[in-house]
């Protein structure tokens, strides 16, 4: 049976390479695209609504498929405030959830960090494990949370940090624990792919298993 996939994000690093494998991808006859900008893509796969995702909520009638992917996310330099960074990093993943729950969308796919901790002293770090216990409190069949390491890859806005991260990842890679070696995004695009049609025992999935997930 073809499948109708909700894509979230789709614009960013790992979104866009989603949305390409998604595509390709017989098994999916539609993939509905919600993005507050155009994806700049046209395939007769794709169904593209421009909203608010901060509001997510108000698209509830529109929101209905098999599957779910959140690939939304955002940095301490990119949104400063936090308060912002919160509706953005916690808000909209959460608020995917419940519209999964509340539809009867059983699979929901949604990418977190190798570093989140709902304790940890770290804003950024607990904000990431809030949202992925409020994920998790869902009543949604099977939910996967994806915990990548640094991600790899040319973005299109500049993010000198990152950028200044991965050039120290790439040269001290041999001193690098595996579980904290860079990811390139179409790995995580990968192994997204594999988890919206098949079972896996876990439910956070951590940047090394991730590779692992990709080549399946």
């Amino acid at each position: 049976m073809s499948k109708t996939a909700i894509v979230l994000g789709a614009t960013g690093l790992t979104g866009s390479e989603l949305l390409a494998l998604l595509l390709k991808d017989d098994r999916f006859e539609r993939v509905k695209v919600f993005t507050r900008r155009p994806v700049d893509v046209s395939h007769p796969k794709i169904e593209e609504h421009i909203v608010d995702l901060l509001h997510l909520e108000k698209e509830a009638a529109l929101f209905t498929g098999d599957v779910v992917f959140c690939c939304i996310g955002t940095t301490k330099s990119k949104t400063p405030d936090k308060e912002l960074y919160r509706d953005i990093d916690y808000g909209i993943p959460v608020t995917a959830a419940k519209l999964c729950e509340h539809n009867n969308i059983r699979t929901f796919v949604v990418v977190s960090a190798l570093g989140a901790d709902p304790n940890s002293g770290v804003f950024y770090n607990r904000v990431k494990g809030e949202m992925e216990q409020a994920v998790l409190n869902k009543n949604i069949p099977h939910t996967y949370i994806l915990q990548p390491s640094l991600i790899g890859g040319d973005r299109k806005e500049k993010r000198f940090g990152e950028r200044l991260a991965q050039r120290a990842f790439s040269f001290f890679s041999f001193l690098i624990p595996k579980k904290y070696e860079m990811i390139h995004p179409k790995e995580i695009a990968k192994a997204m792919l594999f988890l919206s049609h098949n079972s896996y025992q876990k439910q956070r999935i951590p940047s090394q298993e991730l590779k692992k997930l990709s080549i399946q």
